[in-house]
């Protein structure tokens, strides 16, 4: 009977999962199959094997039935279930099953350091023309295991993602691929350093440009924790896996604006699972992925040997086909992997490829990568950017940059050259001059000291060159806007007045000329886009560009259409990101803003292409660019997979600027979280914040739901994000003209073009 006692417990498995896809509800008289299992393991003695073995072949094949009707009518929310689903294949089954051989990397088990995230030095063997050809390969994943609590689930904190980028730059040193395995519902929200945001920002800057081949497959993707290590030249899913910008149920809880400790209905949840659009077939459609990779019915779990077997296949033809896009001759070996005949366990199946990569090709992986990337959610958005629109703003474009670059490339760089030159000559010349005259010299000097000194008077900043002493200085609040909130004739209590005993405030006073502080303790209350723009940039001097490109519904999100149209109407703007031409005291920059008025300041698919061409004009015209962020509430989840690849796409385009010799700047104001922080923002090298602006991760709320703990109130705040080392210094509002030129002159290459 022990024979029919495995049968048995496999039929029960099959039914549990069957459950677990369900949601336990009673779909296909699935109660009563367990109930007559229950029954039959009770009674199994009482009856012959061949009688046992006939009951439960039955019951296989009523499951077996209901198995094909799940398979044929899987919504998205059922997918999400089979992903987290215990029975489900995990990092470790394919480090077991797909490589010959693997060490793990930091320590085994629950003495890993984040054992969330693991590394791995794996080997790969393939067989190309008869012979065997062993490769290294570098595996980073996260692993959710199978009820494993110290995994957790597959959610890793900053030091998973910190762990992750170390064997990142491993592998980068050693030339050997990189596969990664995405396991993750998002990454753990926690701000202590190195802080959720700031290493995913690091990990997702760093991947930019890695000079080796990056593969990644995607199980379970949640918004930011599968970008930390999503990156990749090549992008695939498996067919029952989903890649999200948020969960289905915290979509349903913003959705349906559910209270903290009220339980989201199931329906809404459902209703949120398909309106993402988070299933394997709508990323491949949206642009997102580049391949899916077949799964069984009902998905793959620990024991589906074959498809371990076709995920090894597909994991070396991705290699391939990546190293091969970098190579010179490929037409050949790029069209015998894409054939379609290729079968799993057949011999030489491998093209004739090394994966070795010399200089030029890795230039050329590069470029890939970053042309890759910066195309991508182009459908996402209505218009296209100025410089593409006709042929003479073409023209414009080329014409401009190749002023820009004989201006500061050639002809600045030529003039430092000579300069360089001449005083060294000068500095060689000096110490001769001053050997030969050394003995007249001793004996001026000695007499000068006979001499009485008069002392030196320095001229102050106040005083101008003409000694006139009404000088005006042209870093002070250009002054010509005030808030309409001043024109409330009422007063207002500061937040701190029982702490710090502040007065109550007139509000005509604190909208004018406080600028919207409070005296007392510097508090600064919230003030609306339109002053920093007429206060902190020379009059006259903001010329917007790519006003045009406009916000839309890719995924036809129920209800979106109005909700945009209601804030277009609002703000008279077309996104929720504005990109400008300013001056700073007569020096050029160009400025993206992310402001509230328009969807919160939430990033979809036209902000970040707004973002790119920013960094674009910044780039050409050799100019600092100035990210001020008004306020930020994310990705805009109704754009679902098109607003997560933002943080790649808009990552890859400040990275080719910064390493250009750009000088990038990042303010926060406000409320600034989620992924813009944890990409494009967080990846600055100059962040700084507005005083009593919120910077962060993840809400109270998510935190609370996610890690059960509690946070102080001051969690967020910019004094706690300058001592975990998040920003580099807090602004004051009044200062902010003073402070923004100030890191003009002093931060960046000494190269720029004002300098």
């Amino acid at each position: 009977m022990k024979e029919q006692l495995k049968q048995l417990q496999k039929v029960e498995e099959r039914i549990s999962y069957l459950h677990q896809i369900k949601d336990f509800a009673n779909w296909g008289n699935l109660e009563e199959f367990k109930a007559s299992c229950d029954a039959l393991r009770k009674t199994i003695y009482d009856f012959s094997e061949e009688e046992i073995s006939a009951k439960i072949r039955k019951l296989g094949e009523s499951i077996a039935f209901l198995e094909e009707r799940a398979e044929e009518q899987l919504t998205p929310m059922e997918r999400v279930r089979i992903v987290r689903s215990t029975q489900r294949f995990s990092l470790k089954d394919i480090l077991e099953n797909v490589y010959e051989d693997y060490t793990e990397l930091g320590g085994e088990e629950d003495a890993n350091i984040d054992p969330a995230m693991v590394c791995a030095k794996a080997t790969l063997v393939r067989r190309v023309k008869g012979k065997t050809v062993t490769s290294s390969i570098m595996v980073i994943g996260q692993e959710c295991g199978h009820g494993e609590e110290f995994r957790n689930g597959g959610s890793c904190k900053p030091e998973g993602n910190e762990k992750a980028l170390r064997y990142m730059k491993v592998a980068e040193t050693e030339g050997i691929p990189i596969h990664f395995y995405i396991f993750t519902p998002g990454s753990y929200p926690v701000e202590e350093y190195p802080g959720a945001a700031q290493q995913i920002a690091r990990n997702i800057y760093t991947m930019t440009k890695l000079r080796v081949p990056m593969i990644a497959l995607c199980s379970e993707g949640g918004s930011g924790g599968a970008e930390a290590i999503g990156l990749a030249d090549y992008r695939m899913m498996v067919t029952h896996g989903y890649y999200s910008v948020i969960s289905p149920e915290g979509a349903a809880a913003i959705e349906g604006k559910i209270r903290e400790g009220n339980k989201v209905p199931k329906e809404l949840i459902e209703v949120c699972a398909d309106r993402l659009r988070l299933t394997a077939k709508d990323n491949l459609k949206n642009g997102t992925i580049d391949k899916i990779i077949q799964e069984p019915p009902l998905g793959a779990r620990r024991d589906d040997f074959a498809f371990f077997a076709e995920l090894r296949d597909e994991m070396i033809k991705a290699t391939d086909r990546v190293i091969l896009s970098s190579k010179s001759f490929k037409t050949l070996r790029t069209y015998e992997i894409g054939r379609k005949k290729h079968k799993t366990g057949k011999d030489d199946v491998q093209v004739e490829l090394s994966w070795d990569l010399n200089r030029e090709e890795i230039k050329r992986l590069l470029a890939n990568r970053s042309q890759k990337y910066l195309n991508m959610a182009k459908h996402g958005f209505i218009g296209e950017p100025e410089e593409n629109e006709t042929l003479l703003e073409k023209t414009r474009v080329k014409t401009e940059k190749l002023y820009y670059t004989v201006r500061y490339d050639v002809l600045k760089n030529h003039k430092k050259q000579v300069r360089k030159v001449l005083d060294d000559v000068s500095g060689e010349g000096h110490v001769l001059l001053k050997r030969i005259t050394r003995p007249v010299t001793a004996v001026l000097d000695f007499l000068d000291n006979k001499e009485e000194k008069k002392p030196t008077r320095l001229i102050t900043y106040n005083e101008s060159t003409n000694g006139s002493s009404n000088f005006t200085d042209p870093l002070e609040l250009t002054d010509t806007y005030t808030s309409p909130l001043a024109n409330q004739d009422r007063t207002v209590t500061c937040p701190n007045s029982d702490t710090h005993g502040c007065k109550d405030l007139w509000i005509p006073d604190l909208y004018g000329e406080f600028c919207g502080v409070c005296e007392n303790c510097g508090h600064h209350f919230p003030l609306e886009y339109q002053w920093y723009l007429k206060n902190i940039f020379d009059p006259g001097s903001i010329r917007l560009f790519n006003e045009h490109i406009r916000s839309k519904n890719p995924l036809n999100y129920t209800g979106f259409n109005e909700r945009l149209e209601s804030s277009q109407k609002k703000t008279g703007k077309n996104s929720g990101n504005m990109t400008f031409h300013a001056q700073v005291n007569g020096i050029h920059l160009v400025t993206t803003m992310l402001y509230s008025d328009f969807r919160n300041g939430t990033v979809g698919s036209a902000e970040g292409e707004k973002f790119v061409q920013a960094c674009e004009v910044a780039k050409r015209k050799k100019r600092p660019l100035l990210a001020y962020v008004h306020t930020t509430g994310g990705i805009r989840i109704q754009e679902g997979t098109l607003g997560v690849i933002q943080m790649p796409k808009c990552t890859m385009a400040v990275r080719e600027y910064i390493d250009s010799g750009g000088l990038y700047i990042v303010v926060y104001d406000n409320n600034s979280y989620a992924g813009p922080v944890a990409s494009f923002l967080g990846c600055s090298p100059y962040q700084f914040a507005v005083r009593s602006s919120r910077v962060g991760f993840a809400g109270p709320r998510v935190i609370r739901e996610t890690t059960g703990i509690d946070i102080p109130p001051d969690y967020h705040s910019a004094r706690n994000a300058l001592k975990r080392g998040h920003i580099q210094g807090i602004w004051d509002r009044r200062e902010f003209r003073r402070n923004l030129h100030k890191a003009l002159l002093t931060m960046g290459s000494p190269s720029l073009y004002y300098r």
